[in-house]
């Protein structure tokens, strides 16, 4: 019995030993990587006094919530570092320690992005292993306006993950889409077929629009049946109000067009401040505001390194891996 309730004081006491370096530890990492919230380290092995004498601890999980990472917050960090070297007197006087070899992962979450970017109304899901789908709303020209991308998420060196914007579509629901770009195979500005109605049943607004020679030609409509409907009523009401020429119409890019001829937008009940707006906004500048690039913070050792990089459903996750590094005063 004696022997029993011996082996159980050791092990109580091994225990305490544990979570009083728990607790130093904890304190030396955040002191140390300047962290706003306190670590949660867990140190695994027994008996702990063994590691404490030979000052090596086999293994340690460490946790840390909320790691500024630029503009945005990594929602978790953690690390499994294996065969720590410890500086100090165990466990009163630690200076710090050398880790040899550690591998984790870190998470950028979509909610943190949702509510740390959320100022523009945006929100982030996923949408593929690599791909990030973005989808809310920005202001322009005191206006609000939906606005519709797809981030492709990649690892800039080690320490960096950059995300490329594409396919930025702005939409204003009822009137146009705006796609900015240089490709014109995948930019520029298309109405609605609400906004082409306007424009075709009215036979005033429609003469205006077919009696411009770069309108019809992109319409692909034959001369001579553009200049039978500018001449007869009927004609015209018939070519305007088929289904096919709202199509044709709707597929007309008036990027270009409505700089040299504005009133186009105002007969397709358009404001053309709001257009010209968006037509000032290049992508470039698009980007940045819905880029959700991070780097990992410059307190985090310098040999920590990212690796494989994935967009899952919580947020993107991303491998640590690293050796040789050095907390505190080691």
């Amino acid at each position: 019995m004696h022997t029993t309730l011996l082996a159980t004081l050791l092990v109580v006491c091994d225990r305490l030993a544990v979570m009083y370096a728990e607790e130093q530890a904890e304190d030396k990492i955040q002191e140390s990587l300047g962290l706003g919230a306190r670590p949660d380290v867990d140190i695994a092995g027994f008996p702990f006094v063994t590691q404490v004498v030979g000052q090596n601890i086999d293994q340690v999980d460490l946790t840390m919530p909320d790691v500024a990472a630029d503009k945005v917050s990594l929602a978790e960090v953690h690390a499994r570092a294996e065969d720590i070297r410890i500086v100090g007197d165990l466990p009163t006087s630690i200076q710090g320690a050398v880790v040899e070899r550690m591998d984790g992962d870190v998470l950028l979450s979509f909610d943190d992005l949702n509510r740390e970017l959320g100022a523009s109304q945006i929100k982030f899901t996923n949408a593929g292993p690599g791909d990030v789908r973005i989808a809310g709303s920005l202001p322009v020209a005191e206006r609000t306006v939906s606005v519709q991308a797809e981030a492709r998420v990649e690892r800039r060196g080690d320490r960096a993950v950059s995300t490329t914007v594409e396919d930025i579509r702005i939409v204003v629901p009822g009137l146009f889409t705006y796609r900015p770009g240089k490709d014109p195979a995948r930019s520029g500005l298309y109405l609605h077929p609400e906004a082409a109605a306007r424009i075709s049943h009215e036979a005033a607004r429609a003469k205006d629009l077919l009696a411009l020679p770069s309108v019809v030609e992109r319409l692909g409509i034959p001369r001579s049946r553009i200049d039978q409907a500018l001449r007869d009523e009927q004609e015209l009401s018939r070519l305007t109000g088929s289904p096919r020429f709202l199509q044709q119409l709707s597929e007309v890019n008036l990027v270009d067009l409505v700089v040299d001829h504005p009133w186009l937008l105002e007969k397709a009940g358009i404001d053309p401040d709001l257009v010209g707006s968006l037509l000032k906004m290049k992508p470039p500048e698009l980007s940045d505001r819905l880029s959700l690039s991070f780097e990992l913070p410059k307190s985090m050792p310098g040999n920590i390194r990212l690796r494989d990089i994935v967009v899952k459903s919580e947020g993107i996750r991303a491998d640590l891996t690293g050796t040789g590094l050095t907390l505190g005063g080691s």
